[in-house]
C-alpha cells in the first residue's frame, strides 16, 4: 500500500473530500418547510445527478449550476422553484469548512510533496474554500479560470498543462469517482487514492488506494504515522 516514486504534486478535488460539502443541508434549510419530508429524499438524490449533468455541457458558472439543477429538480418532483432560495443554497458555501483532520494531514503532506487544488468552485469560492483548509496549495486551479467542469476531460488536461507535468508525476486524490477519479483513470493518471466519504460507491477497478480516515493520507507517500 502506496507511492514508490515521490510525485511532483498532490492534487485534490476539495467539495466532498477536503471540505464538507454540505448542499444537502443547505437546500434543506433553505427550502424548509416546502421541502416536504416525503419527498426530500428524492429531491436531493435528483438534485445531486441533475448537478452532474449541468457540469457537462457548456461552462456556465457555478450559482447557474445549483440555480439550475434545483429548477430541473423541483420540476420533476412537482415543487415551487424560486430563484432567491437557490442564490441563498450558493451563498452559503464559502462558510463550509475542512473535515476533522484535513487540516493537519495536508500540513504534514505538504512537507513531503506540494499540494494543488482542482475544484469545480468558481475563483472566489475556490479561494475562500481554500483559505477555510488552513494548508499550503501551490496552486488552485477553479472550474472558472479553466471554463470547464470535472468530470469533462478537458478539465484534467488544463490541470496537467498549468503544472506542466505528464499523469505518472502526480498522485490525485478525490472522495468521488465520478466526477474525478474515472476521469483521472482515463487520462492515464495511475497513482490515484480514493477518500471514501460514502457519497459514492467504491469503483475499485479505476485501480486506487482507497482510505476511509484522511489521517492516513500521508502514510501513502511514505510518511510514519504521527
Amino acid at each position: 500500500m502506496g507511492f514508490d516514486a515521490k510525485p511532483k504534486f498532490a492534487t485534490f478535488d476539495m467539495n466532498g473530500t477536503l471540505i464538507k460539502f454540505s448542499i444537502n443541508d443547505a437546500m434543506r434549510e433553505v427550502l424548509g418547510d416546502r421541502l416536504p419530508a416525503e419527498v426530500a429524499d428524492d429531491y436531493l438524490r435528483i438534485c445531486k445527478a441533475y448537478r452532474i449533468d449541468e457540469c457537462t455541457g457548456a461552462y456556465q458558472p457555478f450559482h447557474q449550476v445549483v440555480a439550475r439543477s434545483m429548477e430541473r429538480t423541483s420540476r420533476k418532483v412537482g415543487l415551487e422553484y424560486r430563484e432567491e432560495d437557490a442564490r441563498a443554497v450558493y451563498e452559503t458555501i464559502p462558510t463550509w469548512g475542512p473535515y476533522p483532520g484535513v487540516t493537519e494531514a495536508l500540513n504534514r503532506l505538504a512537507e513531503e510533496v506540494p499540494l494543488v487544488i482542482i475544484t469545480n468552485s468558481d475563483t472566489a469560492h475556490a479561494k475562500r474554500l481554500s483559505e477555510n483548509l488552513k494548508a499550503p496549495f501551490e496552486v488552485v486551479i477553479s472550474a472558472e479560470e479553466m471554463g470547464i467542469y470535472k468530470p469533462r476531460l478537458g478539465a484534467f488536461d488544463y490541470m496537467l498543462d498549468k503544472l506542466g507535468v505528464t499523469p505518472d508525476e502526480l498522485v490525485h486524490v478525490s472522495a468521488s469517482p465520478a466526477y474525478d477519479l474515472r476521469s483521472a483513470a482515463i487520462m492515464g493518471i495511475e497513482k490515484k487514492v480514493y477518500m471514501d466519504r460514502g457519497w459514492e460507491h467504491d469503483e475499485h477497478w479505476l485501480g486506487y488506494e482507497r482510505i476511509t480516515d484522511i489521517a492516513d493520507l500521508p502514510v501513502l507517500f511514505g510518511l510514519p504515522r504521527p
